[in-house]
């Protein structure tokens, strides 16, 4: 007797999806699929726009990362019209993007992925949630949590224009100069982020790694996957979210690739599938081979512990050192080829990876508040219309973000394409709450709790599917076990 559970809607994410899971005659897990089913259409709709247009288009793609957008889609416009970007300016845009990975960071481990850990993978399903954390962490936390996004928002609205689809972005350039009251104002506020990184660094350290079962379950293999990692770097192969080259390396800490975000196209392909509206990115030169791990799948993940993957340091000394202490807990430091770190491949420890680039993205903003530069008032060039191609590349919170344009000479678009951060990780999404329902439910027997470990699959990942709303845990759910052949409804599990 085949049964199929449905998880419609997930929760604790950015944007809507659902897991299928397919049972056979012993109750045992055959298989498991992510899917997102919502389609929203962004590149069509933005054929026979003016190309200047895109900052402010491309933004309204999500309200969770809108700045991710604007600047990815202003970098494709520096090269569509042939206009390097001012140095003054990036050095604004990139202060805007380190402000926003500090709020994008702190939302997700403290609303969508932390409350597992800190509340408990197990706890009553009405206490994981932003109000459980605060519970467990005190009161003055919670008032952290809200204060630092508030004062990292505010800080965006007046460099940016508005405080969510920020509107500043101009080819190779920024709309308006920084005053000496906003730079003293950003300095004050990065000082204050380093010390939320660090308390939230303690936090994680002491309430997670201070647990031994939360400990096992971190670095246990129901949560492991070997695949290759991608992420952004600087010449010192150090992450960097605004601008690098890619790196990829192997599942053994080899470095497979390294190219310009312009070469994308030489190294990235697309699977699809019928079941989904995501495509399945792979490494062009290994090949789809399905959705298997290994250094013969073309498979790769693009998130933050991809990131300390690929990077060989950090390039802030505080985010240096927890860096260390990160290799060194997994037994992954200085044990790779030519004495660099061997990836992590514990995906939970991405939740650790994401608090390591807050604290870095604090750090850099001192370093760019900090520049004698920051209010150069040369911010502005003159720009022409030409036929050409221009694509720009960041490190969204969630991977790696492409955004490529194609205009004719009247700068119309004649061509948009986008590769987000999720869509390079919807396979080992899939693999992922594959593994966590095969480890976890069988004989057929669900719980609450069984299916919150298998949405922990997915959450780590951070996913966002093109959309402006999220969940914290508390949004309707119905888990409905059917026979595959009829579909006769067996039991149901209700959330909310």
């Amino acid at each position: 007797m085949n049964q199929r559970i449905t998880i419609d809607p997930i929760t604790r994410l950015e944007g809507h999806g659902r897991i299928e899971i397919f049972l056979d005659d012993a109750g045992e897990v055959v298989s498991a699929y992510f899917q997102v089913p919502e389609l929203r259409g962004f590149e069509s709709f933005c054929v026979g726009r003016q190309a200047e247009e895109m900052p402010n288009i491309t933004n309204r793609i999500c309200g969770v990362c809108p700045e991710a957008h604007h600047i990815a889609a202003a970098k494709a416009l520096d090269e569509l019209f042939g206009t390097p970007c001012l140095p003054a300016a990036a050095r604004i845009r990139e202060l805007i993007y380190s402000a926003f990975f500090v709020t994008d960071h702190t939302t997700h481990f403290y609303c969508l992925g932390g409350p597992d850990f800190i509340v408990g993978p197990d706890a009553p399903k009405e206490e994981r949630n932003i109000l459980g954390v605060i519970r467990k962490v005190g009161l003055d936390a919670g008032k952290a949590v809200i204060a630092c996004r508030a004062r990292n928002h505010e800080l965006i609205k007046k460099l940016g224009g508005r405080g969510v689809h920020l509107c500043g972005a101009l080819p190779g350039g920024w709309s308006v100069a920084v005053t000496p009251e906003i730079a003293d104002e950003a300095r004050q506020i990065a000082r204050q982020n380093i010390e939320f990184a660090l308390f939230s660094l303690e936090t994680f350290h002491r309430i997670v790694l201070g647990n031994a079962a939360y400990r096992d379950l971190v670095q246990g293999d129901l949560y492991a996957h070997q695949t290759y990692s991608m992420g952004t770097v600087d010449a010192h192969n150090a992450p960097n979210f605004y601008d690098g080259t890619i790196r990829v390396v192997d599942p053994a800490g080899y470095e497979f690739t390294r190219y310009r975000p312009q070469e994308y196209l030489d190294h990235i392909a697309e699977h699809v599938e019928p079941w989904t509206y995501v495509k399945f990115p792979y490494l062009k030169k290994i090949g789809w081979k399905g959705f298997v791990d290994g250094p013969e799948s073309g498979v790769y993940q693009a998130t933050p512990l991809a990131r300390l993957n690929v990077a060989d340091r950090m390039a802030t000394p505080r985010a240096q050192a927890e860096f260390e202490r990160f290799f060194d807990a997994f037994g992954c430091r200085g044990t790779g080829p030519g004495g660099r770190n061997s990836p992590v491949h514990h995906r939970l420890a991405t939740h650790w990876a994401r608090l390591i680039e807050l604290l870095y993205a604090a750090e850099r903003m001192q370093e760019l508040a900090d520049h004698p530069d920051l209010c150069d008032p040369n911010v502005r060039q003159a720009v022409s219309c030409r036929a050409g191609v221009g694509i720009g590349s960041v490190e969204a919170p969630r991977g790696t973000l492409t955004h490529h344009f194609t205009c004719d000479e009247h700068g119309i678009l004649t061509s948009v394409n986008l590769v987000v951060g999720t869509t390079n990780n919807n396979a080992p999404i899939g693999m992922s709450i594959a593994k966590a329902a095969k480890g976890l439910i069988h004989k057929g027997v669900v719980s609450d709790g069984i299916l919150n470990r298998v949405e922990m699959a997915f959450r780590l990942y951070d996913p966002c599917c093109s959309c402006a709303t999220h969940a914290i845990g508390t949004a309707p759910l119905e888990v409905t076990v059917r026979r595959s052949d009829d579909g006769t409804i067996l039991d149901r599990i209700s959330r909310g």
